[in-house]
C-alpha cells in the first residue's frame, strides 16, 4: 500500500499527520511531497546523509548519527567544520565526527554517493531542480516544502524526521523545544509585542541601501516565537515571497513602525547608522534598541535549527529583551 502525504502546509494537514504519524511513517512505499517532486522512500532509510545548512541536527536530535552532512561554513570558531552544538551531541551519543562535505563551491555530489546513502535530507536548503534532480540520482531526496531557504525550524524537523521513518519522534522534539522556548520567553516580558525586524550584513561606508529579511526567513519566523511582532512595513516588504529585500534609504520611514532592529555586526556599524542623516531617523536606531550579532555561534543561531535553539536560547533573549526595554 502506497501512502501520499500532502505537502505539510495547511494546519489541518499538520494536526492531522501529528496524530497519525506514528502509524504513517512505519508503512512502506511512503510517499513525501515537496517543491521540487515526490520522493518515494521502499523501506525505513538506515544510511542517512544531510546537505546544506543544518539538516544533519535533525537526526542528531533523535539519536542518529548521520553517515554524511555539510561542514559549517559560518560561526565555527574552532574550523573544525562543528558548530558547538553539534559537536556537543556527538560527544553525548559517543560518535565519530561523519564524513564532512566542503560546501563552498557547491554540493560535493561525488562525496555524496561514495556514501551509498538510503535517504538525503535537504528540507532547509537552496536546492534548486538541477541540483535536487542530480542528488536523486544517488538516492530519494527529501527537499524543501514550499520555497529555497524558508523552512521553519518545525517544518525542517517534520520533513527530515518523516524522511527517516520517524515522524512520531519528530514532533515529540518539537513539543519539547516549544516547551523550552515558552519557558525561557516567560522570564522576559520585555519582549511582547515589541515590532522587530532583521537586516542583513552592511557596509558601513555605504548605507544608501538597506538590505533585509523578510517574513519569509527563518530568523524573523523565529522572532513569533520569542514574542515579538512582525512590523505591517516587513509584511508589506515580503510581498514577493523572497526571503530576503531590499529598500533605498531615502525611503527608510517606511519603517518607521520599527521599534527594534537585529543585524550583523558591532559598534562600528551602530555609529555608521547613528552618523548616517537617513538611518537615524529609524526609532530604533535613535533608541539604540539594536542587537548587533558576530561571525559566532551566538550570531549563527539567530537562524534556529533544532540542537541551536536550546544551546543559545537564554543569550539570545536576553540581548534582545536588553534592546527592547530601550524601545520608547
Amino acid at each position: 500500500m502506497q501512502l501520499t502525504l500532502a505537502r505539510l502546509v495547511a494546519p489541518v494537514t499538520v494536526a492531522i499527520l501529528a496524530t497519525f504519524g506514528a502509524a504513517i511513517a512505519q508503512e512502506y512505499p511512503l510517499s513525501i511531497e515537496h517543491a521540487l517532486g515526490t520522493t518515494v522512500l521502499e523501506a525505513k532509510p538506515e544510511r542517512i546523509v544531510t546537505v546544506q545548512w543544518a539538516n544533519h541536527e535533525v537526526p542528531l536530535a533523535l539519536g542518529v548519527v548521520p553517515v554524511g552532512m555539510a561542514a559549517a561554513n559560518f560561526g565555527d570558531d574552532d574550523g573544525d567544520g562543528l558548530l558547538p552544538w553539534v559537536k556537543e551531541k556527538l560527544e553525548e551519543l559517543g560518535a565519530e565526527t561523519p564524513v564532512l562535505f566542503d560546501e563552498g563551491d557547491g554540493i560535493d555530489f561525488e562525496a555524496v554517493a561514495a556514501l551509498d546513502p538510503d535517504v538525503i535530507l535537504a528540507s532547509y536548503s537552496g536546492l534548486d531542480q538541477q541540483t535536487y534532480d542530480t542528488l536523486s540520482e544517488i538516492a530519494p531526496v527529501v527537499a524543501y516544502p514550499e520555497a529555497a531557504w524558508s523552512t521553519d525550524w518545525r517544518d525542517m524537523i517534520r520533513y527530515n524526521a518523516l524522511g527517516m521513518g520517524m515522524q512520531a519522534e519528530g514532533d515529540q522534539l518539537i513539543a519539547d523545544i516549544e516547551a523550552d522556548i515558552a519557558a525561557t520567553v516567560a522570564e522576559f516580558p520585555a519582549l511582547a509585542d515589541k515590532p522587530a525586524m532583521f537586516i542583513t550584513h552592511l557596509d558601513t561606508t555605504n548605507l544608501s541601501t538597506i538590505k533585509f529579511y523578510t517574513n519569509h526567513d527563518t530568523r524573523v519566523k523565529f522572532f513569533e516565537d520569542l514574542g515579538l511582532q512582525m512590523p505591517q512595513s516587513v509584511i508589506d516588504a515580503s510581498e514577493g515571497g523572497s526571503f530576503s529585500g531590499e529598500v533605498s534609504a531615502e525611503n527608510i520611514d517606511v519603517f518607521d513602525d520599527v521599534k527594534l532592529i537585529v543585524t550583523y555586526g558591532g559598534q562600528e556599524l551602530i555609529d555608521a547608522l547613528n552618523a548616517d542623516p537617513l538611518t537615524a531617523k529609524m526609532p530604533a536606531v535613535a533608541n539604540g534598541a539594536i542587537v548587533t550579532l558576530g561571525n559566532d555561534p551566538l550570531g549563527t543561531a539567530a537562524n534556529p535549527t533544532p540542537l541551536a535553539i536550546s544551546w543559545v536560547l537564554k543569550d539570545y533573549v536576553k540581548l534582545l529583551a536588553d534592546a527592547a526595554a530601550k524601545v520608547q
